[in-house]
């Protein structure tokens, strides 16, 4: 491997068809670049998509009251579910529940106000395991306890936008705010990042809420963690619920507008199998375009071989073995394929870093980028590969038999009753690399044309409750004053 004089040899060579030589690594170099930009591409994809899933535990499961769609013993449809403090006890005897909490909005009014600063915030009664399902980061201070629950205490936690709007830069902790005219204490405020709504909210103990606001016993969601439940035995535990709950509440157990039962892991996974998917397909197009890449360079080395068939007859006639002239051909081949691989991985890391530094992150699309295992997976590739292509070129190099070799004959005198290894390497293989080289081109633009289509229809798919020309509307909260009024 480290043999002076064969390296010397082999830049001889390579300096002897610079152009050819180009040629050939620039085809693989474009291979690799190609595969990196794609899979950076895709990993850009997917971490723009895990940002939508960001405000909440991708193991969350949400619970909300519906209105019936079925008769059910007598009942007829359209009935309102109305969960309560008695239902959630119910909900958490199921096994595998983990982090459950209880949540009621405060509909109403919701002028809050610390001094002469006044605005319209959400205020939620909630347990200490919503801490958990909204993932819900504490910059200071603290959250909601059992304590709280148990002494209906008056407190909140303020979030971040609605801390800052209130009391600036100021420490909010142990100051009090006014809610609808009674006096909360703030115990810590906290960073969400669903969006702008869950950081212009307070978070209060569920039991105070419900005895400060009114409808004591009510519950207008629940929420909960599932641990390392896989999808399928979440399913099995939202079976169990809602047929629990339907006994309970007396409605068909296969209603299913009854209760609006969100499983997150369950979306979360329909959007990982659609990116292990398209990390499949990339994976197709890049190894596709390398193997074209590939069988260039094994045409070129099969050429090499060729037009050296002389010299390497004289090197076996003079004692030169079968394996050093192996060893000779496959190490310049892996030599030029990895060198003008690497050179095609930089370029495809250094592109992703500047589409990473400039691009403008969108809704589905943020940091483009490979990992260390695909740059290992990426060389070995380029090794493995490498070493294929000049395999063949190898194996004949050393079949060549010195007497044929140094008597040049033409294909068409045979020789021992058969053709001469030129007249194999120009009739027989050369041929067949081009029209391989045809061929794998027309099967990659089918395979892409019809991965496309299944990529599309996939994702087309999961919006599959929604007509694809439809849009949605819904009153939030402002970001920003205007003429006079505060964000509200």
């Amino acid at each position: 491997m480290f043999d002076l004089d064969k390296w010397q040899e082999i830049f001889s060579t390579i300096s002897a068809n610079k152009l050819r030589t180009f040629l050939t690594g620039f085809s693989v170099a474009w291979g690799i670049f190609m595969l990196i930009l794609l899979l950076g591409a895709g990993q850009g994809l997917q971490h723009g998509t895990e940002n939508q899933f960001k405000g909440d535990a991708l193991n969350s499961l949400w619970i909300m009251p519906g209105k019936t769609s079925k008769p059910y013993n007598g009942l007829q449809p359209n009935r309102n579910i109305r969960l309560e403090n008695s239902d959630f006890e119910l909900i958490k005897q199921t096994d595998g529940v983990v982090n459950p909490s209880a949540r009621k909005y405060l509909n109403s009014s919701r002028i809050i106000s610390y001094g002469n600063k006044t605005g319209d915030f959400g205020i939620l009664g909630c347990l200490p395991g919503e801490k958990e399902a909204e993932q819900i980061k504490v910059l200071d201070g603290r959250f909601v306890n059992e304590a709280d629950i148990e002494e209906y205490r008056k407190v909140a936690c303020l979030g971040l936008d609605m801390k800052i709007e209130l009391f600036g830069d100021a420490n909010p902790i142990g100051e009090y705010i006014n809610v609808n005219g009674i006096p909360f204490k703030v115990i810590g405020y906290y960073m969400d990042e669903g969006g702008d709504r869950d950081v212009r909210r307070a978070w209060i103990p569920l039991s105070t809420h419900q005895r400060v606001f009114g409808d004591p016993n009510r519950v207008d969601r629940v929420v909960m963690t599932t641990g390392e439940a896989s999808v399928d035995e979440v399913n099995e535990m939202i079976v169990e619920m809602r047929k629990s709950l339907a006994a309970k509440l007396n409605f068909d157990p296969t209603d299913e507008k009854a209760l609006n039962i969100r499983n997150r892991a369950q979306f979360y996974q329909r959007f990982a199998d659609l990116f292990s998917g398209i990390r499949v397909f990339i994976w197709i197009i890049g190894f596709g375009t390398i193997l074209a890449g590939i069988v260039g360079v094994s045409n070129i080395m099969m050429i090499v071989v060729k037009e050296r068939t002389k010299e390497i007859g004289i090197r076996k006639a003079i004692g030169a073995s079968s394996t050093s002239i192996i060893s000779l051909i496959m190490q310049e081949s892996i030599f030029i394929t990895t060198v003008a691989g690497y050179i095609g991985l930089t370029a495809g890391v250094g592109v992703l870093e500047l589409v990473g530094n400039f691009i403008t992150e969108s809704e589905y699309f943020s940091n483009p980028e490979i990992d260390i295992k695909v740059a290992i997976g990426a060389t070995l590739l380029l090794i493995t590969t490498g070493s294929l292509a000049g395999l063949i070129p190898a194996l004949r190099a050393a079949s060549i038999q010195p007497v044929n070799a140094l008597r040049r004959l033409i294909c068409l005198i045979p020789i021992d009753g058969k053709k001469s290894i030129m007249c194999l390497v120009k009739t027989n293989y050369a041929p067949f690399l081009r029209h391989l080289v045809f061929f794998w081109g027309m099967f990659m633009l089918v395979v892409l044309m019809g991965s496309g289509n299944g990529l599309r229809t996939g994702v087309l798919g999961s919006f599959g409750s929604f007509a694809t020309n439809s849009f949605f509307m819904w009153a939030s909260s402002t970001s920003m004053p205007y003429k006079g009024f505060s964000k509200r």
